[in-house]
């Protein structure tokens, strides 16, 4: 009597696989036979707009191990004793019989084959906008092998001059780049008044401001017509009716859970449009699990289901699911704080746990601080960074970061979604035991002086004012004393031009007479990062002042136009 365990895994791109993998390594002896629809096996996708841009050559290094097999279906077989068919289509799940119908998409051949236990990783599928001209020669997205493949050897031949990228978002500035290191002339057109809109408004400015060097970049103006001539693009049109000639566009709207055949099957989808699982990865059918960009997973902080598209978190959920199908459940995901990170030319970005949006969304009581500060001392070449903190006001819990910033932005939010997973406080941080030397970090790291920042603030020693307010209490003609603490050869290299009155830090105490004689009078101070600023503040409110502010983010944070 045959006992093994026969295993079908649905999706050969991230989730499956690593599911299949994990699977073999819990069991010797199963049955483990994995479908992909395409030609390529563990492709790795987040690496596509950097083959693109020519960071490197070789295709294969995107589908192989890290000592440079590729996976194909004879790894596969010979390494870990998996069945992998490509080029092959599961097109029913009949969940009584237990079994799936398949088709070879070379051959037309049809098939059945059985199962114990099923695993769904059908990932996600690239949006299209439903708008005139979308099947013109010359129009793309860059969410497979054989969209990397198209864009790839549009750059190599170097025909192509100019091209729009519709969608700000993570994929679309990746992409964005890619594309300007093939010295193509671009233009990034975003429906919404941000990109990057997982950022606040003003951190998702200042990127907008550092991209403009690289590229057109149009906000709050949506694509109503692709324009063709003998079936090539030829244009884009938007919906205020400006028409940008180019001959190649790369959408880049985000994407949406593939989830036909569970739906067929009769699984649990949610509200989101994803499959429903549990904590084990395990559908309404106890039978069949599911991992990857097809899911719906829990917002570890709000407990609200989010859809959460990451490399990292399919890999993740593949391999709980892999070892559940083999043990029962005894692996589990418990769900997701939404980290993620993207390079822009030389800057990073990126967010872990929720934004400030996103905690009035959440209805919670929260805290903020701004912190703009090298990542190194500038002896050894340190790096802006801006990095702004958010917390539960009454526990001081930490929710989310975002930092973005020449800077190493990576490490940052890499101690501060630890420090989240951890629920730790403010005043856990203020003194974490980080690694310290020059060539790292500051004697006090980046996030352990954004966390001071946010400490004062919480204690009432640092009040401060976003550059957003401030602006908002300008154009509202609010009469403020705004006072700029920097040097004078700083303020003749750059400056806001808001009236602002120029009293350098070293020469205050001697010129505080200066200052308004009401004692009551909203005084703002900044800097070019705001700790000048806020020691300005300090020493002006031990003079009797009682509504000073300090402009967090300093000039360095300011999201408009300056007067120079």
């Amino acid at each position: 009597m045959n006992t093994r365990k026969k295993i079908i895994v649905i999706g050969g791109s991230a989730a499956g696989p690593k599911a299949a993998a994990r699977a073999r390594r819990m069991d010797e002896f199963a049955e483990i036979t994995m479908f992909q629809k395409g030609p390529d096996l563990s492709m790795a996708s987040c690496g596509f707009p950097y083959y693109v841009g020519g960071f490197f050559d070789d295709r294969n290094k995107l589908l192989c191990t890290p000592t440079g097999v590729v996976r194909d279906p004879n790894f596969y077989w010979n390494a870990k004793g998996i069945v992998c068919k490509i080029n092959t289509e599961v097109t029913k799940i009949n969940r009584a019989e237990k079994q799936i119908e398949y088709k070879d998409l070379l051959t037309g051949e049809t098939g059945t084959q059985e199962y114990d236990k099923l695993v769904i990783a059908t990932g996600a599928t690239a949006n299209m906008p439903p708008i005139p001209g979308i099947e013109l020669d010359g129009i793309t997205t860059l969410q497979s092998m054989q969209d990397a493949d198209y864009l790839r050897k549009i750059r190599d031949e170097k025909k192509i001059q100019k091209a729009v990228v519709i969608g700000g978002g993570l994929i679309g500035i990746e992409t964005l780049e890619a594309l300007h290191l093939a010295g193509i002339e671009l233009t990034m057109v975003e429906l919404l008044p941000q990109l990057l809109t997982f950022l606040d408004w003003k951190m998702a400015k200042l990127v907008e401001n550092y991209l403009k060097s690289k590229a057109n970049v149009v906000t709050k103006n949506g694509v109503s017509e692709f324009i063709g001539k003998h079936g090539k693009l030829t244009g884009v049109k938007l919906q205020n009716g400006t028409e940008i000639p180019c001959e190649l566009a790369v959408v880049a709207i985000g994407v949406r859970p593939r989830v036909d055949l569970a739906k067929a099957a009769g699984l649990e989808i949610g509200k989101l449009g994803g499959i429903i699982v549990n904590e084990y990865m395990q559908t309404s059918d106890p039978d069949i699990y599911a991992a990857g960009d097809c899911c719906e997973i829990p917002n570890l902080i709000t407990g609200k289901n989010v859809l959460a598209p990451y490399g990292d978190l399919a890999n993740l959920e593949g391999r709980a699911a892999g070892e559940n199908i083999i043990k029962g459940n005894v692996a589990t995901f418990p769900g997701t704080i939404q980290t993620g990170v993207c390079k822009i030319f030389d800057y990073g970005v990126g967010i872990t746990g929720l934004s400030e949006a996103k905690a009035i969304d959440a209805q919670i009581d929260y805290v903020k601080a701004v912190n703009a500060s090298p990542d190194k001392p500038g002896f050894m070449e340190g790096k802006l960074l801006f990095t702004k903190l958010v917390a539960e006001r009454k526990t001081g819990r930490i929710l989310g970061a975002q930092c973005l910033g020449p800077g190493d932005v990576s490490k940052q939010l890499a101690i501060w979604a630890t420090a989240i997973k951890g629920k730790l406080t403010v005043d856990d941080m203020v003194n974490a035991d980080l690694p310290y030397a020059p060539p790292f970090s500051l004697a006090i790291d980046h996030s352990i002086a954004t966390a001071h920042i946010l400490q004062n603030k919480m204690h009432g020693l640092f009040d401060g004012i976003s550059s957003l307010d401030l602006k908002t209490m300008l154009d509202r003609g609010e009469h403020l004393y705004i006072l700029d603490v920097r040097g004078a050869d700083e303020y003749e290299q750059t400056r806001l031009g808001v009236g602002e009155t120029l009293i350098p830090l070293g020469v205050l105490r001697k010129r505080i007479n200066e200052l308004p004689a009401d004692k009551n009078k909203t005084i703002v101070t900044y800097c070019k990062i705001s700790l000048r600023g806020y020691e300005a503040a300090m020493l002006i409110k031990a003079h009797g002042y009682t509504n000073v502010k300090v402009m967090e983010g300093g000039i360095a944070g300011w999201p408009f136009e300056k007067e120079k």
